[in-house]
Parts: structure tokens; sequence; C-alpha cells
């Protein structure tokens, strides 16, 4: 019972990126947003440390983490374009990432042989987050370090949907390799050789 509460709350803490996406678009004020994605940095932290480190880590977990991720993040890009922060082009290299990973997850789960297949978050793709949630603070407050920004994340998202699709076709086919036979066992004389051998 407490460890299905734990989880009803774990849960409910990466959900609760949701909330904050809305409160983006309803507020105006920039040094408020910029508080709104700190709260979703730390509820992004705090979810994955308290899921890792209490043993708490579920298949379900897996998948509300990414997308509660994701809807901050896309809806965050969105009304700064909206606003007139960043450009359509900064918007579609910012987003790259999310777009090679939606498209992977949607082949992974049409495809029979592939449905098996565990998606997994990677290194790579944690640093792109990390580097999204800096370019939004930068679009909100310091407006200069945008554009080297958006270079770095679009390059490492690149990176991120290499690394991912490697990751899945490297587990798809580990999936797929037959079982190995085991040898059979010739048989053998007093002496050790096989009985063949000692009948010549």
């Amino acid at each position: 019972m407490h460890r299905r509460a734990s989880l009803v709350l774990l849960n409910l803490l990466s959900l609760s990126r949701l909330p904050l996406a809305a409160a983006f678009i309803v507020v105006s004020d920039s040094r408020t947003r910029a508080f709104l994605v700190v709260v979703a940095a730390a509820t992004d932290f705090l979810d994955g440390w308290i899921a890792r480190n209490r043993g708490l880590a579920t298949r379900l977990g897996a998948l509300i983490d990414p997308v509660a991720d994701r809807a901050f993040m896309v809806t965050a890009f969105i009304v700064c374009l909206l606003d007139g922060l960043i450009d359509p082009v900064e918007l579609t290299l910012l987003l790259l990432r999310d777009i090679g990973t939606a498209i992977g997850f949607i082949v992974a789960r049409l495809r029979p042989d592939m449905r098996a297949v565990e998606l997994k978050a990677r290194m790579l793709g944690k640093l792109v987050t990390a580097l999204q949630l800096a370019v939004l603070l930068c679009v909100l407050l310091y407006p200069p370090l945008v554009r080297p920004l958006v270079a770095l994340v679009a390059l490492l998202s690149l990176a991120s949907v290499v690394d991912y699709s490697r990751a899945v076709w490297r587990q798809r086919r580990g999936r797929q390799l037959p079982p190995s036979r085991p040898s059979p066992r010739i048989p053998q004389g007093p002496t050790g050789a096989p009985l063949e051998s000692a009948r010549k």
C-alpha cells in the first residue's frame, strides 16, 4: 500500500508539469515565466532522482515523465514563438529531438517486431532537455545567448536521435537472435577419448 501511494505521488509530481505549461500560457511576465521553467526543471530532476533512489521506477512512470517534459517544453516554445521571442526556424531546431523521437515512438508501436522494445531515456536526450530549459531561460531573461544555444541544441538533437535509434535497433536485434543450441555430446571411452577414436 505504501509503495502504491508513493508511485501515485511520484506520477503526480511528473504530471505537475502540465498545469505549469498551462500557467506559462496565461502569464505574460518574463520573470514569472522563468520561475515556471525553473519549477518544471526541479520537478523533472526530483521525479527521476526519487524513482532511481527509492526503487520506484516503473514503465508507466517512464512513459509519463517524458510526455510531461515534452508537453511543457513544446507549449513554452510555441508561446515564445507567438510572442515573437523566437522565429519558426529556431523553433524547428529546438524541437528536432522531440520530432525525431515522436516519429520513432510511433514507428516502434506500429511495427509488431518492435512493440516489445523498451524505450528508455538516454544520456544525450537528457542533455538536450537540460539545454532546452537553458534556452527558455535565455529567451526570457538574456536573449543574446539564444542563437548559440539553439545551434548547440540542434547539433546535440541530431546526435541524440542517432544514438536513440542505434540503441533501439540493438535491442531489437538482441530480441531476434535465436537461442544458442547446445553442441551434441560425443560419447567417450574409459580413457576420455571419443568412442569412434577408441574403436579405431
